[in-house]
């Protein structure tokens, strides 16, 4: 799987300006973004319908946080996946054996028993761990020269990813709604067995990027890095074991909510107490220990703009199902094709801020002002859905354009803040913690999925109005406190821009 440079025209040769390497990755991250969002588009609606196909018939508590759970749990695993790369498999590699691992487990969903649910979530989250920071990372390294150039790219990627995000919901979820959910699950994995065919043709495309560094891999650091995997895998086993065990006998009492909400303490414990390693033991330079700070700060503002957006496959699902007309022309559009909305935009408008991005030369806006037009833009939309909700009361459904508003809005938020989070951190990041970073990145994203499926399990109990008003000035508030504190985090950045 690991290959150096074969060919250096192939690797030279452009790609709308790009690295052509950059097309290796715009493919593998959209046929994974495919088998993730069309999985993720119908999840909560399996959960909770039932007799339909094989419906779980969950309440809607529990079906989000379970999702919550899940989602949170895909990208908490960037940490230890970027470690693994940077330690044993190196970025390729890991990128590669996470897709399989990705594509068993939607086949292993495809299977209609409760068991094979739970272990499908499992593998799709050990996978996506591996290849998500990881192939990120990659993208970061085609562009060893940064800048504004290394923006566009990511912008580029960020389209790709989608593209897949657009498809996954159109198919998955007319699959999984109009015929069998397992269909639909199954679905997903043949898009990600398109996406490995497709990256391990073109390997020969990226250089050297993504290479195991030489001195990761001596005989002696591999050895101990091997050794460290074996001892936290039996100490999750062990964790495991006992709670289940605890449990059990009737001496602990967790709920799903409670679990979850022990989730998400764990994931900020987890996050700082790395990042304070990393600057007390990382032997960084004081500008690096600047850096890893705005990281944090990153971490935080990421987790609070993906507990709005991540409404969209939760609170903003049900209400699409449940709230919202959707025949036209006598027919019953799938609830899950509203998923496709927002990949829509994204589309549309990612080529638009990339090049934004690089005609404003000087006059770009800091990194955390983006950050907080994100936050602001994401509140906005929120509004937007407080004020349709308020048409839906006593479950009168409403047009769709209260939706397709609010994703409008959302996705410039996200163009505001994403593919500038994810270019920010490989350039924020010291070289040698580059895949951990990332993970740190994804981990804020973890937190913010989880706070999601906690909060969208309030539609049974909150007036759908006020639910969508608390998220709205959390978020915007959020941007608010960010854009005061812009002037200190961009002298902490220094001259990366």
């Amino acid at each position: 799987m690991v290959a150096g440079m074969n060919d250096a025209a192939e690797f030279d040769a452009g790609w709308w300006g790009q690295p052509r390497g950059l097309s290796t990755l715009f493919f593998t991250e959209l046929w994974e973004r495919f088998s993730y969002y069309g999985m993720r588009a119908i999840l909560v609606l399996f959960m909770t319908n039932a007799g339909t196909a094989g419906g779980l018939g969950m309440s809607d508590t529990a079906a989000t946080a379970v999702y919550g759970l899940y989602t949170a749990a895909v990208y908490l695993l960037a940490l230890p996946g970027g470690w693994v790369a940077d330690r044993l498999l190196g970025q390729r590699r890991a990128v590669f054996v996470g897709g399989a691992v990705i594509a068993a487990g939607h086949f292993t969903l495809a299977l209609p028993t409760l068991a094979t649910f739970y272990a499908g979530l499992v593998l799709i989250v050990v996978g996506t761990g591996l290849l998500k920071p990881n192939v990120s990372a990659i993208v970061g390294d085609l562009y060893p020269e940064g800048g504004a150039r290394r923006d566009a790219g990511f912008s580029i990627y960020y389209m790709g990813i989608n593209i897949g995000a657009f498809g996954g919901p159109l198919i998955c979820g007319y699959l999984g709604e109009t015929i069998n959910w397992h269909l639909g699950f199954g679905a997903a994995g043949v898009g990600m067995v398109l996406g490995l065919v497709q990256y391990a043709r073109g390997l020969r495309f990226l250089g050297a990027a993504g290479l195991p560094r030489a001195e990761a891999q001596t005989a002696d650091r591999r050895a101990r890095a091997l050794r460290g995997l074996l001892l936290g895998l039996v100490a999750v086993a062990g964790t495991a074991a006992l709670i289940a065990g605890l449990q059990a006998a009737g001496i602990t009492r967790f709920s799903l909510i409670g679990f979850a909400r022990w989730t998400g303490g764990f994931i900020v414990v987890l996050a700082f107490v790395f990042l304070a390693s990393v600057i007390v033991f990382g032997k960084l330079t004081q500008a690096e220990k600047q850096r890893v700070l705005v990281i944090a700060v990153f971490f935080i503002a990421s987790a609070v703009f993906w507990a709005g957006f991540e409404q969209a496959g939760s609170s903003m699902n049900l209400f699409a199902e449940r709230l919202t007309d959707r025949v036209m022309f006598g027919w019953a559009m799938p609830a899950s094709w509203l998923q496709s909305v927002n990949p829509v935009f994204i589309i549309a408008l990612a080529p638009v801020f990339g090049s934004l991005w690089v005609w404003l030369g000087s006059k770009n806006p800091s990194i955390p002002v983006k950050f907080a037009c994100g936050l602001v833009l994401l509140g906005v939309g929120f509004l937007v859905m407080a004020w349709g909700s308020v048409y839906s009361a006593g479950g009168i459904r409403v047009s769709p354009a209260w939706l397709v508003v609010t994703y409008f809005l959302h996705t410039t938020g996200e163009l505001c803040l994403s593919p500038i989070g994810l270019s920010s951190v490989t350039k924020l990041a010291p070289q040698r913690f580059v895949g951990q970073m990332m993970g740190i990145w994804f981990m804020g994203s973890a937190l913010g999925n989880l706070i999601a499926g906690l909060v969208a399990g309030l539609i049974d109990s909150l007036p759908l109005p006020q639910l969508f008003g608390a998220v709205a000035l959390t978020t915007a508030g959020a941007g608010v406190l960010l854009v005061i504190a812009s002037p200190l985090i961009s002298k902490m950045i220094g001259s990366v821009r």
